[in-house]
């Protein structure tokens, strides 16, 4: 008998990155049916998991209850890493590779990747780089078409203060001819991001160097509609039916770029009553998910 666990791990990643992450694992008759099993690695948000409600709290706990572990990865985009200059978009695959890389290691052998809101994109990129053939699957929860072009139709129907077109010569004129290099970079503030008022919850932030790699039109890494018809993988949306973020046509396109390019292990779940997070139902995601990653099991728990 291997009794649940709720374990911390602790490890760097190959550019010196110490990763923070929870296992969370039910209970198994053996060692073989736990690492036979599904684990399913969550990848977060924006927020990260710290400052995050709904599916980074909520997920682990319920997916154990119905026979499936989890590892919940905080990356470098987290702790509000968009705005202290470090949660760059294009490093954050590293944190997941070693995550990968640990679970292999402790014999776990069907993994797959949740990425929620900005994690799936991030999760996709991952994906498309490494082509690791332990993974088995991704989970797409709230994913944006585009990062940056959505960002974009954003702040032009909001007419931001400053615009997308001023922030983006606004951040070559900072960062010079290497954005990579920190030495320049400075902390902004856009205002009227996220609704039509000067309201603190209508306000983002950023540095110009966190912006580039995840926003700007140079930001290709972030342009999932463009990288995605290179997997092969089986793949879940999962959607809120009320998606106040991500559009409601965003994952469907996405689908039919995977479609299309050959991917028909593909399903699009939307989920009721929810928006963004799709933990606003959680009975419902939780067994579309379960029910998902049942194919891949011959004896997941119920």
């Amino acid at each position: 008998m291997v009794e649940q666990q709720k374990r911390l791990l602790t490890y760097k990643t190959d550019d010196g990155f110490e990763v923070n992450s929870l296992l969370v694992t039910p209970e198994f008759a053996s060692e073989e049916e736990l690492f036979e099993n599904p684990i399913v690695i969550i990848v977060h948000g924006v927020l990260g998991n710290f400052l995050a409600k709904g599916t980074p709290q909520i997920l682990p706990p319920s997916l154990r209850k119905k026979g499936i572990s989890s590892l919940s990865v905080n990356t470098r985009m987290a702790f509000l890493g968009q705005i202290g200059g470090d949660g760059i978009f294009d490093d954050t695959i590293h944190e997941i590779e070693e995550s990968v890389e640990i679970l292999k290691e402790e014999g776990f052998k069907n993994i797959f990747i949740l990425g929620y809101s900005l994690g799936a994109n991030v999760a996709v990129y991952y994906s498309t780089v490494t082509k690791n053939k332990i993974v088995k699957g991704l989970i797409l929860e709230g994913c944006s078409h585009s990062l940056p072009e959505s960002q974009k139709r954003r702040l032009d129907r909001n007419k931001s203060i400053p615009s997308y077109d001023d922030i983006y010569e606004k951040a070559k004129e900072v960062l010079g001819s290497d954005p990579y290099d920190k030495k320049n970079d400075q902390v902004f503030i856009i205002y009227r991001a996220w609704g039509k008022t000067f309201n603190p919850i209508d306000v983002d932030m950023f540095s110009y160097r966190t912006w580039w790699f995840m926003r700007s039109p140079e930001a290709d890494k972030a342009k999932t509609c463009e990288l995605i018809c290179d997997l092969k993988l089986p793949i879940l949306f999962i959607h809120g039916a009320k998606d106040n973020v991500v559009e409601e046509w965003e994952p469907k396109e996405l689908k039919k770029i995977l479609n299309q390019s050959g991917n028909k292990d593909v399903q699009l779940t939307y989920i009721p009553d929810a928006k963004h997070d799709c933990m606003e139902n959680p009975k419902f995601t939780t067994e579309t998910i379960v029910n998902w990653l049942s194919k891949f099991s011959d004896s997941p728990k119920s």
